[in-house]
């Protein structure tokens, strides 16, 4: 979601920085030269245009520094997020980033028309922009659907007794037992046969017996997978799960698609719980969440190290 909590937000330039940049900098009105290609990741380019571009938003940030290197830098970050939000099928929709950038508009007191004209004027342009907020959208589900919690964010027991014991009383948080319903979808069939899928896997929920009879179930339809969750609390859930399990109706959330199907959860129960286990989890989202804040988390890193180490960049 694009609002003022997320890590975007200090990344996004305010109304104020807005709109004196737009009269403190020399207008972008002179056209750019004809873009030439400087940097191939995989298959894709990256133009001096698109840099140019990048340039002038990290103006708008009052970013300092060598804005050049850092403009193309971002760029071949961002290409790569493309591409991997792309494979795994989670980016946001059109609708989605349209809405968010109505809501940065209304925020500053701008109509889109009005925000889009001083994009255009300060030489970012409104596809840029946009470009990089579904990215930024986008982003975070892939990460938390890859990591989910990380072992390594774990509390150590001292450190948890030491927190439950400055907050008086342990957190309360929600229990869940879950089970994946997968209607499998080979990636060959995929154009093909995605529709009927999700056509299937919706017209199944109603007649879902329930988590004790879930393979039985599924062994009535044809390549349909249950893989058991178990035990999940809800801040260890990854994030495109969330909002599913919150607006659930009955025992399952509507299906979503992803890179092995169209999936659904059934919740085989549910309660609030107050355990050591479960203010562990609460703590640690907590934790996660001022380190998101704060800038890139650990996994994030690691997972654009691992992107740039297997993609070929050229630099030109």
């Amino acid at each position: 979601m694009f609002s003022e909590k997320t890590p975007m937000r200090a990344v996004l330039f305010g109304a104020a920085a807005l709109i004196m940049a737009t009269f403190a900098m020399p207008s972008s009105d002179v056209a750019f030269a004809a873009s030439e290609v400087k940097v191939v990741v995989n298959n894709s380019v990256i133009t001096s245009g698109d840099i140019a571009k990048r340039v002038n938003f990290l103006k708008l940030q009052h970013q300092k520094g060598d804005l050049n290197k850092l403009a193309q830098e971002q760029l071949v970050d961002e290409t790569l997020k493309r591409a991997e939000i792309s494979r795994v099928r989670m980016s946001v929709s059109t609708s989605d980033v349209d809405s968010a950038f109505g809501r940065f508009a209304a925020s500053n007191k701008m109509s889109p028309q009005q925000l889009g004209q001083i994009l255009d004027k300060m030489g970012v342009g409104v596809d840029h922009f946009k470009s990089y907020v579904a990215v930024s959208m986008s982003w975070p589900r892939v990460v938390n659907a890859r990591f989910g919690s990380s072992n390594s964010s774990k509390l150590s027991n001292d450190d948890l007794v030491t927190r439950m014991t400055e907050n008086k009383t342990k957190p309360v948080t929600t229990e869940y037992f879950l089970k994946q319903i997968i209607f499998v979808v080979p990636q060959a069939k995929r154009n093909a046969i995605l529709n009927q899928r999700k056509a299937e896997a919706e017209s199944s929920r109603s007649k879902f017996p329930g988590c004790d009879q879930a393979k039985v179930f599924a062994a009535t339809m044809r390549d349909v997978s249950v893989q058991d969750l178990g035990r999940v609390l809800a801040p260890d859930l990854p994030e495109v799960w969330k909002p599913l399990l919150e607006k659930a109706q009955g025992n399952t959330t509507t299906p979503v698609v992803t890179d092995r199907g169209v999936e659904y959860v059934a919740i085989c129960s549910q309660r609030q719980v107050n355990d050591d286990v479960a203010a562990a989890a609460v703590f640690r989202a907590e934790d996660i969440g001022k380190a998101g804040a704060q800038g890139v988390s650990a996994n994030d890193k690691k997972y654009m190290d691992e992107l740039r180490s297997k993609a070929q960049i050229l630099y030109r």
